[in-house]
């Protein structure tokens, strides 16, 4: 309620008031779903414009799912596993994609249904080409993301990926079996990984819906009484540097936590799922406005959580005055002030057309 009552936040929208969650829920269910791809697109469009360095990345991908789960009674909804409760609940599954160099979520899709999860990898592919003209060039992602026979059809438009399989007990027999010589160690350039040593085999093995041989890396001495297994279609790559880029996949989760805690994701504003999609849509946006700010600030904020932003970079007061021709925003001394004025946000000047022209202009205290 306190952002809600905020006549600063209202002037800066174009707006009288900020609506309440309530509003906000109508508002989506008033979206049609068919222009929400347009609109996504318009969006990450625009964002490139504000930082081009955006449009030169789009190269990796991590790829996740995420259950939003629903505590009512609608026996309609479908049941999914939901990782922090290690169980299966009702819920909407969405499925989300984070560029790996921007560290920006770039699609999200809560549309998916149990009976066809495997494919939804393959709509943000279509996704990525509608939006850039060109197919991604490498996908990581889990074991359940897919299956094999979708991993042929990734494989034959020429596109990496990176995958964990499931094991089982004939798997890990057979790499223990394996000579001593066939294992070698490799060193993994993440210095802040604990086992940064782990013993390696390489094998090319058959996947049953996949007509060609992939790559299979047994890794050992990661931490783990078991072993792991990658497969991957690439093979110019050292194994080193497969497990290291498979490990940085893992960096999704985190921020999927992220936008949990700050922008309440998993806060169900409908048991319809293309009115989440419509909430998803406007949650991405909502991430890539502060990564946006923390690539301007620099000094590794751009890596900061979302939270870390808000706090030490958006004052929680500030005066504003108004004049014929402008709306000057005077921030009070904080901490972190010097930062966004390195960033030069003193010498804005933004038109604000909605308001008679005025223009939008920020002043430190």
């Amino acid at each position: 309620m306190s952002e809600a009552l905020d006549e600063g936040l209202a002037l800066f929208a174009g707006l009288n008031a900020i609506p309440k969650r309530s509003s906000l829920t109508e508002y989506t269910g008033r979206c049609d779903p068919h222009f929400t791809q347009e609109f996504t697109h318009a969006w990450f469009d625009a964002a490139a414009r504000l930082d081009p360095g955006l449009k030169e990345k789009g190269e990796s991908f991590d790829l996740d799912f995420h259950t939003i789960p629903y505590h009512g009674d609608q026996a309609l909804m479908e049941k999914h596993y939901v990782s922090k409760r290690s169980r299966r609940q009702l819920g909407i599954l969405t499925f989300l994609v984070r560029d790996a160099s921007t560290r920006i979520f770039t699609y999200a899709n809560a549309t998916v249904h149990k009976k066809d999860h495997s494919m939804a990898i393959h709509y943000f592919i279509e996704d990525w080409k509608q939006r850039t003209g060109s197919l991604p060039s490498e996908l990581v992602f889990d074991s359940g993301v897919t299956t094999y026979a979708q991993l042929a059809k990734i494989h034959a438009q020429k596109i990496g990926f990176i995958t964990l399989r499931k094991r089982h007990k004939s798997m890990v027999q057979a790499a223990r079996e394996q000579p001593a010589n066939q294992w070698n160690s490799v060193t993994l350039t993440n210095i802040g990984r604990k086992y940064r040593h782990p013993r390696v085999l390489v094998q090319k093995v058959r996947l049953k819906g996949y007509p060609d041989e992939v790559r299979q890396l047994a890794i050992d001495g990661l931490g783990r009484d078991q072993l792991m297994f990658l497969i991957t279609n690439q093979t110019e790559p050292a194994p080193a540097k497969i497990i290291d880029r498979y490990a940085r996949r893992m960096m999704i989760e985190n921020v999927i936590s992220d936008t949990i805690d700050f922008f309440h994701m998993d806060a169900l504003s409908a048991t319809v799922p293309m009115k989440i999609h419509v909430d998803l849509q406007l949650t991405l946006i909502a991430g890539l406005l502060y990564r946006l700010l923390g690539i301007r600030v620099g000094e590794r904020k751009e890596l900061a959580e979302t939270r870390t932003l808000f706090r030490e970079l958006i004052p929680k007061r500030a005066k504003i005055h108004l004049t014929e021709k402008e709306i000057i925003v005077e921030y009070p001394r904080r901490t972190h002030n010097p930062l966004l004025m390195n960033a030069e946000y003193h010498k804005v000047n933004l038109p604000i057309p909605w308001l008679d022209n005025k223009s939008l202009r920020i002043e430190f205290a």
